[in-house]
């Protein structure tokens, strides 16, 4: 089930019941889209979702924890003044349609009576949420803003007079007559399922599905009252709320005869909007708070790959070098040989066999000074290699280190982002924090992944380059292991212990190929060895170590692989 007008129907009738009567206490934005209301309602605090998102728009009570902006947004500024210590009087759903108004009493600054309703319209990616003021019927802000450009209907911007969304031209289910309808009659489930979702309000696919197959299994006498008994149930406080997790997740707010395999019900509609939304969302949210650094590690790469490029391109032309040396060398014996003024001439080369080798001269030039000129360029050529050679290197390191950079972004949390910022500052990618405040607010290293192996040994894992330091050169004893995925980017992964058993060793490689660049891929290599052979070289880059004597395993990770093992 989508979270159509009949779902919106039962959850606000959820809400309803806990939240009517409430104050609002607190109101925050963690993510552009969405606010987070606190309601303090028949003694207890609860924490209401509002999101705009394109695709994740809902309302819902959420057990989530989010962390909120140093600075508030401009609409969390404005939600706020107007809401904030207000009391929520009602919450109502347009018709049937996926619209709620949430109507809340307060005082302005002055202490005057003020009426303002939220307005929450999920459509996709038309979603918004509107502050309208009730005595003007203007709005004063809105989540997102529409010009008279971008829609002719209505405009979306403060000051505004408000217009609803247009209505859909259909029947609401809760109001209609069904005794005058026309039910189609010995017609498919698919055809029925088409005529309910255009006969009536609020209908998504999922649950005009479900109610034409109900209709198929009675007679048609019979449809009013399957009909009417079906949208009673969206009415029946509490609900069963079910979550379908095979193949395409959907939910539905009671159980559905028509969805097929194994099922997973709820306390309340909001617990399964918290489960079904949680991983989707929380990718989401991580795209949004790394977005910057993704965008900057992306183009660092990108500059040192143009780099790697044009600095091999002059590392081919320093292969001359040698060239230079043979010619000064023969040119240096048979100098003798050289006429003044030639521009060239033609020697035996002692180093090949004695073979005729053309070199060029300066006519202005005496022959020693001519070949003191080749070996010039040979010195030239032969330091400049050793320099590219040794950048060349530096810049590898620097490109394995970007991209573990991007391979943590790929397995972060929402709690970790702000670490890899801080590391990412400290090595210079982005701009320290200004005043000694801020500086003292770097983000509280997080702690690794813990996880017991089935025979019972510490494995635990590395969340980004800076963690991989502390796990493998503090944390880790000498004879503990370490593991990591060759020669690509990943998380170090420390066994503790000694003499860990094939198994632990195994279930370790699958961690470690799991939490490395590969994830996806099949038969990965990962190198285990014991942390007294693991080194870190001076000056290396966070995460960056050499080891030696290590043996290798390959292994194919995968995400159920992973949940069977006691993550602590």
């Amino acid at each position: 089930m989508s979270f159509d007008g009949l779902f919106t129907h039962a959850i606000i009738n959820e809400l309803n019941h806990e939240l009517v009567g409430g104050r609002i206490t607190k109101i925050y934005q963690p993510f552009d889209n969405e606010i987070i209301l606190r309601i303090r309602a028949n003694r207890k605090n609860h924490n209401i979702l509002i999101s705009a998102h394109p695709q994740y728009a809902r309302i819902q009570k959420t057990q989530r924890s989010f962390d909120n902006p140093q600075h508030p947004p401009h609409y969390c500024m404005i939600l706020r003044k107007y809401l904030e210590n207000g009391f929520l009087t009602e919450m109502k759903q347009v018709d049937n349609d996926r619209i709620i108004h949430l109507s809340v009493s307060g005082r302005n600054e002055l202490g005057d009576e003020q009426s303002t309703t939220l307005v929450i319209e999920i459509m996709g990616r038309h979603s918004n949420m509107i502050l309208v003021n009730n005595d003007e019927n203007r709005i004063i802000d809105s989540i997102k803003h529409l010009p008279p450009s971008q829609n002719s209907y209505r405009t979306i911007l403060p000051g505004s007079d408000f217009i609803s969304a247009p209505a859909q031209d259909k029947l609401n289910p809760f109001t209609a007559d069904l005794t005058e309808l026309d039910f189609p009659v010995t017609q498919t489930v698919k055809t029925t399922t088409k005529w309910i979702q255009g006969t009536f309000q609020g209908f998504g696919r999922q649950s005009a599905r479900e109610l034409a197959e109900r209709l198929r299994e009675v007679p048609e006498k019979d449809y009013v009252t399957v009909t009417t008994e079906f949208f009673e149930q969206f009415d029946q406080r509490p609900y069963t709320p079910t979550l379908y997790p095979k193949g395409t997740p959907t939910f539905s707010a009671f159980n559905y005869i028509s969805e097929e395999g194994p099922a997973q019900t709820f306390e309340s509609l909001s617990a399964l909007l918290d489960k079904y939304y949680d991983k989707k969302v929380t990718q989401d949210h991580i795209r949004q708070k790394s977005q910057d650094i993704t965008s900057l590690v992306n183009n660092e790469l990108k500059k040192n790959a143009n780099k790697l490029e044009k600095m091999r391109e002059e590392l081919a032309e320093t292969e001359r070098a040698e060239d230079y040396q043979v010619k000064g060398e023969v040119l240096t014996a048979f100098m003798h040989e050289v006429q003044p003024g030639q521009e060239s001439i033609t020697l035996q080369n002692f180093y090949h066999d004695n073979e005729p080798i053309d070199i060029a001269l300066d006519p202005e030039k005496t022959p020693a000074q001519n070949a003191q000129n080749y070996f010039k360029h040979y010195q030239k050529l032969k330091k400049r290699k050793k320099h590219l050679t040794s950048q060349i290197e530096l810049t590898k390191q620097e490109v394995t280190y970007l991209e573990s950079v991007l391979t943590g972004l790929d397995m972060v949390t929402l709690a970790d982002i702000e670490e890899i910022r801080d590391e990412l500052r400290d090595e210079g990618y982005l701009k320290q924090k200004k005043n000694s405040y801020q500086k003292k607010k770097q983000s509280k290293a997080s702690k690794p992944y813990h996880f017991r192996s089935s025979d019972g040994a510490d494995i635990y894992v590395g969340r980004n380059n800076r963690q991989n330091d502390q796990l493998t050169h503090r944390t880790a004893n000498r004879e503990d292991w370490w593991l990591h995925a060759k020669n690509i980017p990943g998380s170090h992964v420390i066994i503790r212990g000694s003499n860990p058993s094939e198994q632990t060793l195994e279930e370790a490689a699958h961690l470690a190929a799991y939490f490395s660049k590969y994830r996806e891929s099949a038969n990965v290599p990962v190198d285990a060895v014991q942390v007294k052979y693991v080194n870190k070289p001076t000056g290396g880059k966070p995460g960056f170590v050499t080891y030696e004597g290590q043996d290798t395993y390959f292994v194919t990770p995968s995400e159920n692989y992973i949940e069977m093992l006691e993550q602590l």
